[in-house]
C-alpha cells in the first residue's frame, strides 16, 4: 500500500466519519423550538451534503486498496492487525449498500431500519480502521509486512 493510498483512505475515512457524526448529532440529538422547522439546526443539511460528497471518495480509496492490501493480507495469513482490519473490511460493503439505500427508500420503517444499520456499521468501520492504524503504528512493522507480501 503506497503512502498516497494510505493517506487517501485515512483522510476520506476521517472526512466521512466526522461529517456522519456531525449529521447524526444535529439530526437526532438537537431539537428546535420552531414547530414548523424542517431541520433541527441550520448546519444539518450542510453536514449531510458534505457526508454525501465525501463518501464516494472513501469508496474509491477503499476500492483502490481492496485487492492489493485487504485481499492480499487476508490470503497470505498476515496476523498483524487482522481483527481490526477485518472489522473495517467486513463492515464496508453493508455500510455502503445501506448508505445508498437510505437515499432511495421512502418507507418510514425501512428508512429508520436502514439508518440504524448504517450508523452502527459506520461506527464499526471507524473504530475498526482507527484501531487498525493504531496497532500498525504501535507495532511499527507495516513496511516489513509489505516487503514480505510483494517480493
Amino acid at each position: 500500500m503506497s503512502r498516497f493510498e494510505r493517506r487517501a483512505v485515512s483522510w476520506t475515512s476521517l472526512a466521512t466519519f466526522l461529517t456522519g457524526i456531525g449529521y447524526l448529532v444535529l439530526k437526532y440529538f438537537v431539537t428546535t423550538d420552531d414547530p414548523f422547522a424542517v431541520v433541527n439546526h441550520p448546519l444539518e443539511p450542510w453536514f449531510l451534503r458534505a457526508h454525501v460528497l465525501a463518501s464516494p471518495l472513501l469508496v474509491l480509496a477503499i476500492g483502490s486498496v481492496a485487492v492489493r492490501h485487504v485481499w492480499a493480507h487476508y490470503r497470505s495469513g498476515v496476523k498483524t492487525a487482522r481483527r481490526t482490519g477485518l472489522i473495517a473490511a467486513l463492515s464496508m460493503g453493508p455500510m455502503i449498500a445501506s448508505g445508498y439505500l437510505i437515499q432511495v427508500v421512502t418507507g418510514v420503517g425501512w428508512l429508520r431500519a436502514l439508518a440504524l444499520v448504517h450508523i452502527a456499521l459506520g461506527l464499526f468501520f471507524g473504530i475498526g480502521l482507527a484501531g487498525h492504524q493504531a496497532v500498525l503504528r504501535r507495532r511499527g512493522d507495516y513496511p516489513t509486512i509489505q516487503r514480505k507480501l510483494f517480493r
